[in-house]
């Protein structure tokens, strides 16, 4: 039984944050919280309270143990952006896109 915790809408780029995901896709649950916890990017924080939240539901949803919980599978969308134009010379302006994303984990045994 697979259990999912869906974050939408964060302010990181996609991109970055599937370098973390890519880390602890497969990797039961308690590994994967070691490895968010001790690594220094930003993503790896973002993607930690979404495992929580997973085995959070799991636990209370399916009466799942955590003991044998792993991440079955863990995937980042892209979502949309926030379009920004940026003052350059000469009077012209490029555009800036602060990014977003959608991060989906599914914990099972």
């Amino acid at each position: 039984m697979e259990t999912t915790a869906i974050i939408r809408g964060v302010h990181i780029s996609a991109q970055k944050t599937r370098l973390v995901a890519d880390m602890i896709r497969g990797q039961k649950v308690s590994r994967a919280l070691e490895i968010l916890t001790f690594s220094p990017k930003k993503a790896a924080g973002i993607l930690k309270k979404a495992v929580e939240s997973a085995i959070a539901n799991a636990e209370h949803n399916d009466g799942a143990d955590i003991d044998e919980l792993k991440v079955t599978t863990i995937y980042v969308d892209k979502a949309q952006s926030l379009k920004r134009f940026s003052a350059r010379a000469k009077g012209r302006g490029n555009r800036i896109e602060k990014q977003t994303c959608h991060i989906t984990v599914k914990v099972g045994a």
